[in-house]
């Protein structure tokens, strides 16, 4: 199966970081190299109910700016803002390639809902922690 035919997930990094308050905020890069090495297994063996191999692109604002690719997760810098960024990258997947789009933001999800994009939760990707196997940090 080639990128063009594996379904798209467009996750929104800040939005799934921002999900989870592990003190995401004292480190806004780090947190986004962390879910993205996260996501990685999710090319191969997909989503809930959505069988791999998917083609993963995190999208990341901000102070995340510039957390590089690795394989099965491609980063895109979004130079303004990333709903904008996620927005164009749904509509360019069409209407003829599976798009899914990871994000808790209801406004997000109407506009690539309008693209034909199917939206998921973070807890998708990001699943919560149970208890006795939190780790907080600084």
């Amino acid at each position: 199966m080639s990128e063009d035919e594996a379904v798209l997930v467009i996750v929104d990094g800040a939005n799934v970081v921002g999900s989870v308050p592990d003190g995401w905020w004292r480190d806004r890069r780090g947190a986004a190299v962390r879910l993205r090495d996260s996501l990685v297994p999710y090319a191969t063996a997909g989503l809930p109910g959505l069988p791999g191999p998917v083609e993963i692109v995190l999208v990341v604002e901000g102070a995340a700016r510039g957390v590089d690719s690795v394989a099965g997760v491609r980063v895109a810098s979004a130079p303004g803002s990333g709903d904008d960024l996620i927005a164009g990258l749904a509509a360019a997947a069409g209407p003829e390639r599976e798009c899914v789009v990871v994000t808790a933001d209801r406004g997000l999800r109407q506009r690539v809902e309008a693209y034909g994009a199917r939206c998921v939760g973070p807890r998708t990707v990001r699943p919560p922690r149970r208890p006795g196997n939190e780790s907080m940090s600084g």
